[in-house]
């Protein structure tokens, strides 16, 4: 049952036969005629003769002057010495309309003015509203996703004393309770929130009217060549020109003018559909017959807000049932945090699968808006956009994404790559192949990437581009499932339990055709892992599961890491304690641990202020290894942040220099 339940279960959809990056990297070791047997041995010096090595010429990177902590396995969020941490923004912290205070036994209305659970993907807009990166270092918009809810600790003042698993939903096989329903919803979604830093040092959340709640109730536009498509076609948008909420919210991106991009990633989970035959835009993406993990088309009032995540086919035409709402979701959503009355827009062009976040290239005026986004799901695939049309300054608005190209990337055994386009009519998307139409194919894009050869991946999560050399660095988190006979150049490891990070540079522009790669570390423990220089990762850096990764504008790559509760603390697991956050220098390839989480915490999101002096991470599901006993006894394995007896919260942590000076350095 614990499959079905887990909100990280995404099963394996990806029956192409296309040969997977771990089989590409393997040939390559072997064409370059490395040892075997040795992992250090095998990937040592790749750097030396490929398009990335040029394109990191940039002198010696960045500083990173700090002591590196160590491992921990302690209920206590850890940083270097000369730095401080503080908790600024808790689930349930109230933001907006009657601003309630966070209570175990808070209304699904009250969910709905309060920060949303699990916090993720973030961005700090200064408040000036002009550029996403520059203006206030003291005053802005926190805007923060939540990515999935806990049932037992989102409803714990009515299920204490019952032995819950991490996964567990009261009344699972129905009916269930429509308030319950209703605070899973309002806890999904999206907060902004304005925060100011006071004239005593603290940053304190801010009654504003830009503060707001979305949620997976909160009616959105689609729009793109999938708007109005009859796969979209709903009893709530007969037109195809509408949906209802967003939800499973992961990483995140920033455009150039200045909107947020909220990624919807696990969200197959959510929908059911019994029909006799599903059709393969439910099937290649997870939905599942049976149940769906939260069940909330079984809320006993029967509301038609619940109600649609069921996708059997109910009526004669999808205009009469919800046959095609799992196709409305899969998509970045792009939010304006400036205007509070602005509709949330579904962008179809950068295509529907498991989006794990996007991230945009620079871009100059004239230049094409470019950007690149993982499907983080054991065997999917890398996608980049190019825009149709060129960024101009203070004119360019989130309509130039309606329009493009979509990519698959295909990575070569020789250390190159390119990018193959997904277009109706090319490549063999046409009716030949049962792709009618542009919409067929964005709404299909995994069948799509699977039609054109692109590369199966270790679970691509969070991307970032080097702000100097534009060099493209992407988390591959891991894939327990991956057999040894499938590893390829770019999945080097089978099984690859402890996953790595990819980088690539661009052939000329970035949006060139072709591109070279490699890669920068392998994720391990000692006797398991690699830097770029080929070395085993020691004492001040092992790590496991990269996912988070962000690099600033000194240069600092910033790494996550995302170590599963189910396997946290175990067997090869056990020497990585905590999950952590790492910094990088991308010339030299040191890396070091710059803090620890609490127990059964993923560490995500992370972004500074403009001045580099502050810098917010997000700390989600502390607690998630406690034990259905120990639920049950009310004695969780974490109580972070507030300590006592408390249950524990996710958060936005605040950390500085002692002296105010700049992150790392």
């Amino acid at each position: 049952m614990r499959d079905l339940l887990d909100h990280d279960y995404e099963p394996e959809c990806n029956r192409s036969g296309n040969t997977p990056f771990a089989e590409v990297f393997q040939a390559r070791i072997a064409r370059r005629g490395f040892l075997q047997g040795s992992l250090g041995a095998a990937v040592g010096g790749l750097f030396a003769s490929t398009g990335v090595a040029h394109a990191l010429q940039a002198g010696a990177g960045p500083e990173l002057n700090f002591t590196p902590v160590p491992v921990d396995e302690s209920d206590s969020f850890i940083v270097p010495e000369g730095y401080e941490a503080k908790v600024i923004y808790r689930w349930g912290d109230p933001i907006t309309g009657a601003m309630p205070q966070f209570s175990p036994d808070n209304t699904g209305a009250e969910q709905g003015e309060q920060a949303g659970m699990h916090h993720d993907g973030m961005h700090f807009f200064p408040i000036e509203g002009e550029d996403p990166w520059q203006g206030s270092s003291t005053d802005g918009l926190l805007v923060v996703n939540h990515e999935y809810v806990e049932p037992r600790f989102l409803h714990a003042g009515a299920v204490a004393g019952q032995a819950m698993t991490a996964w567990s939903v009261p009344d699972h096989a129905g009916p269930r309770d429509p308030d319950h329903v209703l605070k899973e919803l309002n806890a999904h979604g999206v907060s902004i929130a304005r925060i100011r830093e006071g004239a005593d040092g603290e940053w304190r959340i801010v009654p504003d009217p830009h503060n707001r709640r979305i949620t997976a109730l909160t009616e959105m536009e689609i729009a793109g060549p999938v708007r109005g498509s009859d796969l979209v076609k709903t009893k709530f948008s007969p037109d195809g020109t509408r949906t209802r909420g967003t939800f499973a919210n992961c990483a995140h991106g920033v455009t150039p003018w200045n909107t947020y991009m909220a990624a919807e990633e696990n969200w197959s989970g959510a929908f059911v559909n019994n029909d006799d035959e599903m059709p393969r835009e439910h099937a290649r993406f997870g939905v599942r017959r049976g149940m769906s993990r939260p069940s909330w088309h079984l809320a006993a009032d029967g509301a038609d807000a619940y109600v649609r995540f069921d996708a059997s086919t109910r009526a004669d035409s999808a205009e009469g049932d919800y046959r095609n709402e799992p196709n409305t979701y899969g998509w970045m959503v792009e939010i304006d945090p400036f205007d509070p009355d602005s509709t949330p827009v579904k962008r179809t062009t950068l295509g529907r699968c498991a989006h794990e976040g996007v991230v945009f290239a620079p871009v100059a005026d004239g230049e094409k808006v470019v950007c690149y986004t993982g499907d983080d799901a054991r065997n999917e695939y890398i996608y980049k956009f190019v825009s149709a049309g060129t960024y101009r300054s203070g004119e360019t608005r989130g309509e130039i994404l309606d329009e493009g190209v979509l990519y698959a990337a295909k990575f070569n055994e020789d250390g190159t790559g390119e990018w193959l386009a997904l277009v109706y009519g090319e490549n063999g998307l046409d009716e030949s192949n049962g792709f009618p139409s542009q919409a067929d194919v964005l709404v299909n894009t995994r069948p799509a990437a699977d039609l054109v050869g692109a590369t199966p991946m270790d679970r691509p999560e969070w991307g970032t581009v080097d702000p100097q050399t534009r060099a493209v660095y992407f988390t591959l988190t891991n894939n327990s499932q991956r057999s040894a006979d499938e590893t390829d150049a770019a999945n080097p490891r089978g099984p690859n339990p402890f996953g790595h990070i990819i980088r690539w540079h661009e052939d000329g522009a970035q949006d060139a055709l072709t591109f070279a790669w490699d890669i920068f570390v392998i994720a391990g423990p000692h006797e398991d892992s690699a830097d770029m220089h080929g070395e085993a990762l020691n004492d001040d850096n092992i790590f496991s599961s990269p996912d988070g990764l962000w690099m600033d504008a000194n240069r600092r790559l910033w790494i996550q890491t995302d170590i599963s509760e189910s396997v946290m603390y175990r067997g090869n697991h056990t020497v990585f304690g905590n999950n952590a956050m790492l910094a990088a220098n991308p010339e030299t390839g040191e890396i070091k641990r710059f803090l620890t989480g609490p127990v059964g915490q993923e560490l995500t999101g992370v972004v500074t202020t403009p001045d580099h002096r502050t810098i917010f991470v997000n700390v989600q599901h502390p607690g998630a290894t406690t034990s259905p006993e120990d639920f049950a006894a009310g004695n969780y394995a974490s109580h972070w942040p507030d300590g006592g007896q408390s249950v524990p919260r996710s958060a936005t942590v605040m950390i500085r220099r002692t002296d105010r000076g700049v992150i790392g350095a």
